[in-house]
């Protein structure tokens, strides 16, 4: 009877065979289990494996995904396009028609920065599905120059220095064009509360207003 002594709760050795895993037990069944460093543990005598585990992988959908047409006029060009029912009218603009001005910020529809027009007026494009608007008329910030000449609100941004980083400024401007229209232009309050939808995180914020007030008041938008 051996009179070693053992810490409670440690397991016996055979003092002939000294342990040589370099892997604590937890180590080693986490490498087994997901693949990682595998070999390293087949390789540690005393631990038997039977080849490599495999990977988990997501299952595959070969399905395709069904699609609508749309038709729609995009900044005064008409199209007929097969979308995704799932696809937001940004993402439509972006990754089908490649019209990467409108910007996507946070795809909830708290920051502005994908505002487009939809039939006149100011639309968070990340919250609105394409299908939902056929025959639609869309108005992106590409669409609102006439060739090298500025629309008036891009002219006074430019004028009032209404952006730095630029991120906010395409919806800015979008946004900006509806409020005009909209008439909510009659003191730099009123301004501020009908813009208040976009943020502008560099805090370019008087720049904006200024150039929204001077777009309106000289006729301009």
């Amino acid at each position: 009877m051996s009179d070693r002594k053992t810490e409670p709760g440690a397991f016996e050795q055979d003092s002939e065979e000294p342990s040589r895993l370099s892997l604590s037990r937890r180590e080693a069944i986490k490498a087994m289990v997901t693949g990682a460093g595998a070999a390293a543990v087949a390789s540690i005598p005393g631990v038997a494996t039977s080849g490599t585990p495999p990977v988990a992988q997501a299952p595959s959908n070969s399905a395709p995904v069904p699609t609508t047409v749309v038709r729609m006029s995009i900044n005064g060009e008409a199209k007929a396009l097969a979308v995704d029912p799932r696809q937001s009218i940004l993402d439509v603009l972006r990754e089908t028609l490649v019209l990467t001005g409108t910007k996507k910020g946070c795809n909830q529809g708290a920051c502005g920065a994908c505002t487009v027009l939809i039939d006149g007026k100011r639309v968070n494009s990340c919250l609105t599905l394409a299908i939902m608007h056929e025959g639609a008329e869309i108005r992106t910030i590409e669409g609102l120059a006439d060739g090298d000449r500025l629309h008036p609100l891009q002219q006074a941004f430019i004028e009032h220095e209404g952006f730095q980083c630029g991120y906010c400024t395409s919806g800015q401007i979008m946004s900006g064009v509806g409020c005009i229209a909209e008439g909510h232009t009659h003191s730099t309050e009123e301004i501020k509360f009908w813009m208040s939808g976009n943020i502008c995180r560099c805090g370019a914020y008087p720049g904006i207003v200024a150039a929204v007030s001077d777009a309106s008041g000289k006729g301009r938008a």
